[in-house]
């Protein structure tokens, strides 16, 4: 079939296309990709105890796979296609013809086609967060039916309400630059509720909980930092200048976040924690998502101090000490460093963000400044509105994500159940999937089969003895 003319002009490009952007857009969706696979998959594989690695890591890969179908046959619409109502797009099967895909995309000089890739990976990072929530214990069976409800359900609204030219929040002003709402939030919020419904893990994992690999799970970690460059970057939907200070904050906040983590560590604890050095690094990378394009570098590291303390505070103390919170078992406090930081990362950005830099996101609408900003041009009651469109913004997708998730969960259990059985919790793996992480001794024996294994170690001793 033989494309239109309109589309093959002489240098084999329509005139609207920019190929500087459609590339660098690419490029940054395919980092952003490479976050949740293999950065979560190996983070996620690594972090927990061996009977869950491979469990862990499969419920990740299986969600990439899943919202991809999803997205592009229904999902990518319900996002950002024609409002079915002020909060909610409608559904329509065709963004897989090509007459769709080749057209000029809503947003930048590209086509349909590279803003489908690129809003994709977002929607499938925000189901693969809510599983850090849920690991240890989740029927496969029952995530298998979350996350296609999820996406449909809950994210795309989200997605429209905050994201899409016709969402109700993003023409009232809310800023959410890339995604500190629309996915950190609403993860955060997800996973704990769903975390409520599935129910904890047994007492033995959940009293302890140690990583098989923290090697493997810095690996996880650095993926999931580097790949931030594209999240963040590719939010201006070009490869221009607000892309470039993102970036540049990005990583100014990242490690701000991650020294002041490790440090509060340090003086309490005695001890520099690499899986605490983890959580800082994550709650850096939510908290600069929704002002990373909107505020100066300075901003940047205040929001990194912050960023490293405050998630700190409510995970190490305040966690401890409210019982809801000490009921639900938050497996990777995905509430603390997503919930938390994205609700902090939100206000911040009503406080510090730059009318200039504004601009360069949001065009030149005025209604768009800081409080900070906005007391020092005598625009106060501006900067109060922008702090209460902020807050609007958190509560709506607190809102929406408990009730959304609660249903969904409801519903699974009527036909699943939501949480694996008392015998698949004491095994793991071997009795979930018949596959273990590291079989690596002998012809394929586990660790704790063979020689090298702590059962063992005594008549091994004696017979060499001997």
């Amino acid at each position: 079939m033989s494309l239109p003319s309109s589309l093959l002009p002489s240098e084999g490009a329509p005139e609207w296309l920019n190929k500087g952007d459609n590339s660098w857009q690419l490029t940054a969706a395919t980092l952003v990709g490479l976050q949740s696979v293999p950065g979560l998959v190996i983070l996620y594989g690594s972090i927990v105890k061996k009977k869950w690695a491979v469990n862990s890591a499969f419920m990740a890969l299986y969600a990439f796979a899943a919202v991809l179908i999803c997205w592009c046959i229904w999902g990518f619409r319900m996002a950002f296609g024609e409002p079915l109502l002020p909060f909610w797009g409608r559904p329509d099967a065709n963004v897989l013809e090509q007459k769709f895909l080749l057209a000029q995309g809503f947003a930048g000089l590209y086509p349909n086609a590279t803003l489908v890739y690129f809003q994709f990976v977002f929607a499938a990072i925000t189901p693969i967060l809510i599983a850090g929530s849920l690991l240890g214990r989740m029927n496969f069976k029952a995530w298998m039916l979350f996350v296609p409800l999820w996406l449909t359900f809950s994210y795309t609204i989200g997605a429209f309400s905050l994201w899409s030219p016709n969402g109700f929040l993003f023409k009232a002003g809310v800023m959410d630059f890339a995604g500190g709402y629309v996915i950190h939030l609403s993860s955060g919020i997800a996973g704990l509720t769903a975390a409520y419904w599935v129910g904890p893990r047994v007492a033995k994992d959940r009293e302890r909980f140690p990583p098989n690999n923290i090697l493997l799970t810095l690996t996880g970690a650095g993926l999931l930092w580097l790949g931030w460059t594209g999240f963040n970057g590719g939010a201006p939907y070009a490869a221009n200048l607000a892309a470039s200070i993102a970036i540049v904050n990005t990583h100014l906040c990242t490690a701000t976040s991650l020294l002041v983590w490790l440090f509060l560590d340090m003086f309490y604890f005695s001890k520099p924690s690499v899986i605490g050095a983890v959580q800082g690094m994550i709650t850096g990378l939510v908290c600069i998502t929704p002002a990373a394009g909107l505020v100066q570098p300075w901003a940047a590291i205040i929001m990194g101090v912050l960023s490293g303390s405050i998630p700190w505070f409510t995970m190490m103390v305040l966690h401890r000490k409210i019982q809801f919170l000490k009921k639900v078992d938050d497996t990777l406090a995905v509430f603390h460093t997503h919930g938390i930081a994205g609700s902090l990362g939100g206000i911040l950005t009503g406080i510090l963000a730059d009318p200039r830099l504004n601009r360069l996101f949001f065009g030149d609408n005025p209604s768009y400044v800081g409080l900070a900003y906005a007391i020092k041009m005598g625009r106060a009651t501006a900067g109060l509105r922008q702090i209460g469109m902020q807050f609007a913004g958190i509560g709506f997708i607190i809102a929406l994500n408990v009730v959304i998730t609660s249903v969904i969960c409801l519903l699974i259990k009527v036909v699943v159940p939501l949480r694996l059985s008392e015998e698949e919790l004491l095994v793991g793996d071997d009795a979930i999937h018949g596959e273990d992480a590291y079989a690596v001794w002998g012809d394929g024996e586990t660790y704790e089969k063979s020689i090298h294994g702590y059962e063992n170690f005594a008549s091994a001793k004696t017979e060499e003895m001997a």
